[in-house]
């Protein structure tokens, strides 16, 4: 879904709400959050699955999680804003970076998190949006990362006997942290979020997947 498709779908869900309680402010640590990670030996994830703003809240939930921050990553494009991703052309995706403490949560098991909340089979689309910029990944960052992204990819192929879309792809140190409106968006505007999310189809689709699952 454009972003334009999207914005509409929100007022058309809610009708009479101001529109621009959309540019309420995020936190100010988002950005601090991002800097820290190469400043300490907190560990990082990076998850792409469909719209960011309904990927932080399964990971916040989680112990051990310190923050996430919507973002985008796996483009060219060296600074990018939400509406270029949204054209479809910078080669980005919307992502979700996890920082978290290892000794608390394994990688692995935010692995096990992100598959519970995307849909596998999708190509270059998660629900109602469609395009690239909605592809869903796994962006590691060495190579154990990856041989636990590949090894999940495969059991997943095993256990529904067909073909995973999902990427598993290097980050490349290509994140970039989104506009401040995006960050915590489910916790700043939570009945937009939730018509946003039950009008995409997001939870029918992850029972119709995963059964109760941990969305």
């Amino acid at each position: 879904m454009s972003a334009a498709a999207r914005w509409g779908l929100l007022a058309a869900l809610l009708g009479s709400f101001v529109l621009t309680l959309l540019l309420l402010p995020a936190k100010a640590l988002k950005a601090e959050q991002v800097v820290d990670v190469a400043l300490t030996d907190v560990a990082y994830a990076t998850f792409a699955g469909g719209c960011f703003w309904c990927m932080e809240k399964p990971f916040d939930q989680l112990d051990g999680v310190t923050s996430t921050t919507s973002g985008y990553a796996g483009g060219d494009e060296k600074s990018p804003t939400y509406e270029s991703v949204s054209s479809g052309r910078t080669g980005h995706t919307e992502v979700v970076q996890v920082i978290y403490d290892p000794n608390k949560v394994t990688f692995s098991q935010l692995v096990d998190v992100f598959w519970h909340n995307v849909d596998p089979f999708a190509i270059n689309r998660q629900f109602c949006d469609a395009g690239s910029q909605y592809r869903s990944a796994i962006f590691y960052s060495n190579a154990a990362e990856q041989e636990i992204a590949q090894a999940s990819k495969a059991a997943l192929e095993k256990q529904f006997g067909k073909p995973i879309a999902t990427q598993v792809a290097p980050l490349n140190a290509s994140f970039t942290a989104a506009e401040e409106y995006h960050q915590d968006y489910y916790l700043k505007n939570p009945l937009r979020y939730s018509y946003y999310r039950g009008g995409c189809g997001r939870d029918a689709r992850l029972q119709a997947i995963w059964g109760e699952a941990k969305h």
